[in-house]
């Protein structure tokens, strides 16, 4: 076969090869018209996402005792996807997400105010509405008082400062938090609306929040260190295992639906992903999926890039960097 798949080519001359790029995956579209269905990505994820039997347990659990969910496991078993499907079944709304790093602190996720641009504005005007001005980040949005749970997810909670998770400790037992520079003005300005994260405006009563229904918290860890006993006593604990050749199969025929015969076209490399995981590889789901969108679509590349991009596609996770 010729290489008519390779949109960029050795050959340096400029060309209008990137006018033939198929469509994307379902699970990389970012245009959202671009679909019959006019899915959003956070709708795909919750659909084609599977679950088992036992994240069915906790999940319910977690909703009925109002905890937060501890979900850990390997990196591609599909923790971040459980907030979505949640999400999605239950009709909660977009997933609030608060990816952690090692700066990360809880003041930051509860909300910023931004003080600098109030003094500014306050030397052009006698009077201003200090709402403008704070803004609630994905952790204090998800507190506020709703019907309904939303859907929090914390992501890498283990890459977190070593503080954090103590930190989240008052906030998951009383439900609420102050927002000091409000709650100073509080007898002049009682009820003062503020930005939330996702875009819409929240009224906060006297300076402080408080959860009407505690939010549904899906905190993700790698296990890259360990949580302390306090910490741990208010989660539930979930461990994703890795799926199960049966699973797999469900998985990658959730991802292309609408592909009835994709198991079957699909068969060698879903066999050469999981010899490789029992053989010790540390493999993601989503290096599978990648690999069937790729070698078997319809811009099909020759056998020799065939087994060029299974072997970089496959690559395991905790291989050494240049040792490939």
């Amino acid at each position: 076969m010729s290489e008519t798949w390779k949109i960029f080519q050795k050959d340096k001359k400029p060309h209008k090869g990137i006018e033939e790029l198929p469509a994307p995956p379902p699970w990389r579209c970012f245009n959202k018209d671009a679909f019959v269905n006019k899915k959003s990505l956070e709708e795909i994820k919750g659909e084609t996402f599977q679950v088992w039997d036992k994240e069915v347990e906790l999940v319910n659990a977690a909703l009925y005792l109002r905890r937060p969910l501890l979900v850990t496991g390997r990196p591609g078993t599909g923790k971040s996807s459980l907030a979505y499907a949640i999400a999605y079944q239950l009709q909660l709304g977009n997933v609030l997400k608060w990816p952690i790093n090692t700066r990360t602190t809880l003041s930051e996720g509860l909300y910023r105010y931004d003080a600098i641009s109030r003094l500014q504005d306050a030397q052009l005007a006698n009077h201003i509405d200090i709402g403008k001005y704070v803004q609630l980040g994905s952790l204090g949005t998800a507190f506020l008082p709703n019907t309904k749970p939303r859907v929090l997810l914390i992501d890498e909670v283990d890459k977190s400062d070593i503080d954090l998770p103590n930190d989240l400790l008052n906030l998951f037992e009383e439900g609420e938090f102050e927002i000091p520079e409000l709650a100073r003005i509080a007898d002049q300005h009682k009820r003062i609306m503020v930005n939330t994260s996702d875009n819409q405006k929240a009224e906060i009563l006297q300076g402080r929040v408080t959860c009407q229904e505690f939010p549904l918290v899906i905190m993700t860890s790698n296990g890259e260190r360990d949580f302390p006993p306090a910490f741990l006593r208010r989660c539930l604990q979930l461990e994703m295992p890795q799926p199960t050749p049966e699973q797999i199969n469900q998985i990658v025929q959730s991802h292309f639906s609408s592909e009835p015969d994709i198991l079957k076209r699909a068969e060698d490399l879903i066999q050469e992903f999981i010899q490789r995981q029992k053989g010790g590889e540390n493999l993601a789901t989503d290096q599978l999926l990648n690999v069937v969108f790729m070698l078997t679509g319809q811009n099909t590349p020759s056998k020799k890039d065939k087994e060029i991009l299974l072997q970089y596609l496959l690559q395991p996770l905790d291989r050494v960097r240049g040792e490939f």
